[in-house]
């Protein structure tokens, strides 16, 4: 489909490597109006994915980051109490009732918009991202049930917020715990794997230009090297970009045995936890090295 290889080539444009599945799978989530699951190991480019597509619609990106125990509130609406207390005071002369009174004070201007609301509150469309949703627990992904369904929520003081314009949204999970039946049918899927070779050299090429060449495909391919092992942490796409920047910026222009010893100075970009790193020796990255 022309449309397909059009949407990968406005992704590259906003420095985004999209591979054809999920270009079609972004084009299916546009076109059908349903939120699109990306799941993958961590790493692999999925919170990008929403920051390009944010890019090349010209959209605001809305990020809620989920996390252990967060709720409702944090992530829909909260209400300002300090401003209604001080209401409150304000209004104990008023002589209207007290339901208008609560009226008053439970009006949208004490409310405060967290991600979910202000992503549904908007004349244009954003890109919401609800990154790392296996965070979070069950209890919240029955929450999110409402808006991914009908765009619209519940606030008991005001009635039901509808979508003023319908958001794009991109729910991304590292696949820590299982996600709901009940998600999974209101979204569109797709997989996320760590890059091919050919994928990541591209992605190098385009994010650190000055790093093209030989250079890139030794580096790219101790990357790659170092994937196969086995580590607690395998390096993403980000760590990739980050190591390129610390070789480049020791000015290290190539990857071979001889220079073991200061690739060995420049893995606190790489390699991310402590029992990895010690699997790392002179001889190791030699080795590795010298297949590049």
């Amino acid at each position: 489909m022309n449309e397909v290889a059009d949407l990968q080539r406005r992704l590259q444009a906003a420095g985004y490597i999209a591979e054809r599945p999920l270009a079609a799978a972004l084009l299916l989530m546009l076109d059908l109006g349903r939120p699109l699951l990306l799941e993958g190991d961590a790493g692999v480019g999925k919170t990008e994915v929403a920051k390009a597509l944010a890019t090349i619609r010209g959209a605001k990106l809305i990020r809620l980051q989920c996390y252990e125990g967060l709720d409702v509130h944090a992530a829909m609406y909260e209400w300002n109490y300090q401003r209604q207390l001080l209401a409150i005071k304000l209004l104990e002369h008023d002589e209207r009732s007290v339901a208008l009174k609560e009226q008053d004070i439970f009006s949208e201007r004490y409310l405060l918009k967290r991600p979910l609301l202000e992503a549904i509150s908007g004349e244009d469309p954003p890109v919401l991202l609800i990154d790392e949703v296996d965070r979070a627990d069950e209890a919240f992904e029955a929450y999110l049930l409402e808006l991914l369904s009908d765009f619209q929520m519940s606030i008991p003081e005001l009635g039901t917020v509808r979508a003023v314009s319908r958001p794009l949204v991109v729910i991304t999970s590292n696949g820590t715990r299982e996600l709901s039946d009940a998600l999974r049918r209101r979204c569109l899927y797709q997989y996320i794997d760590f890059p091919s070779f050919e994928k990541e050299l591209a992605i190098v090429e385009l994010r650190a230009p000055e790093a093209a060449g030989n250079f890139a495909r030794q580096l790219v391919e101790f990357v790659q090297s170092v994937r196969r092992m086995d580590l607690q942490k395998k390096p993403g796409i980000a760590e990739t970009l980050d190591w390129t920047a610390a070789l480049l910026r020791l000015g290290i222009s190539a990857i071979d045995d001889d220079g073991a010893e200061r690739i060995l100075e420049t893995l606190s970009a790489l390699v991310k936890t402590r029992a990895d790193r010690g699997a790392f020796t002179r001889e190791v990255v030699a080795r590795i090295a010298a297949a590049c």
